[in-house]
C-alpha cells in the first residue's frame, strides 16, 4: 500500500463518513472528508493550490449545498485524470449513465462492504498509474492526424485536440489494433478494469468523442462491429 496515496471522501452521513475514514486510514491511506458538495470543492481547490493534489474522489450523489454530479463536473475543470467513485444508494441505469458521462471511474451502490470498495480503489489506482500511461515518446500515424500517446494529444495540421487519459488510453489500443478488430471485453479490462456493463455503456461515450475528433479525415473511421468490439479502420 502507498502510504502517500490521498483520498478525498465527500459523504453527508457522518456514521458512514467516519466508518469509511477510519477503516481506510488502517489501510494506509490519507483520507480527508467533507460532508457537502461546495466544501469538498474547496478542500479539492486547496490541494491543487499546495501543489499537493488528490489521488481519488469517493463521492455520495445526494450531498447538500452541491450534488455529486455536479462537483464531479466541477473537478474535472480542475482535473482530467483524478479517479473518481461514486457511492450512492442510487442505483437506476439513468443515474448510473448520468455518473460516468460525468466522469467517474465507478459506482458503488449502498449498501456495500468495506472490503468491495477498497479492492474497486485499489484496482482503480493501479489501472491509472500503470495501464494509462504510454511509454515516453509513443506515437501514432492514424490516416492525416497524428497521436501523441505520451502526451495525450490528436494534431491535424494547425489543429490540436488535448484527449482526457481515457480518450488517450482508447485510441491508444484502437491504434495498436488498427484496421483488425479491438473486442470490447478487451478494452474495457485494460482501461477501466472491469466489463461491466453500464461501464460499457460509457465506453460507448468516449467512442463517439473520438469519432468527432477524427472527423476531419475521411479516410479514418471508428466502425462498430454488432456485439464484437471495434475496429480503427485507416485507408492506405
Amino acid at each position: 500500500m502507498n502510504l502517500k496515496t490521498t483520498i478525498l471522501l465527500i459523504e453527508d452521513d457522518p456514521n458512514l463518513s467516519d466508518v469509511l475514514k477510519d477503516y481506510l486510514e488502517i489501510l494506509g491511506y490519507k483520507v480527508m472528508v467533507a460532508a457537502d458538495g461546495e466544501i469538498g470543492l474547496e478542500i479539492f481547490k486547496h490541494q491543487i493550490f499546495k501543489r499537493v493534489g488528490i489521488d481519488l474522489c469517493i463521492l455520495d450523489v445526494m450531498l447538500p449545498r452541491m450534488d455529486g454530479f455536479t462537483l464531479a463536473l466541477a473537478i474535472r475543470e480542475l482535473n482530467s485524470e483524478v479517479p473518481i467513485i461514486f457511492l450512492t444508494a442510487r442505483g437506476q441505469m439513468e443515474d448510473r449513465i448520468t455518473g460516468f458521462k460525468a466522469g467517474c471511474d465507478d459506482y458503488v451502490a449502498k449498501p456495500f462492504s468495506s472490503e468491495e470498495l477498497s479492492l474497486r480503489i485499489e484496482a482503480i489506482l493501479k489501472r491509472c498509474r500503470v495501464n494509462l500511461k504510454p511509454a515516453p515518446g509513443e506515437h501514432y500515424q492514424v490516416g492525416l492526424y497524428f497521436f501523441d500517446a505520451s502526451n495525450f494529444e490528436l494534431k491535424l495540421g494547425e489543429t490540436k485536440h488535448s484527449l482526457t487519459p481515457k480518450e488517450a488510453a482508447l485510441l491508444r489500443l484502437l491504434c495498436q489494433n488498427m484496421n483488425v478488430l479491438l473486442p470490447r471485453e478487451k478494452a474495457l479490462m485494460e482501461i477501466w478494469g472491469t466489463d461491466d456493463y453500464f461501464i460499457g455503456r460509457s465506453m460507448d461515450v468516449f467512442i463517439t468523442k473520438l469519432r468527432k475528433y477524427l472527423k476531419d479525415d475521411p479516410g479514418v473511421a471508428i466502425v462498430n462491429v454488432h456485439g464484437a468490439g471495434f475496429r480503427l479502420e485507416v485507408q492506405g
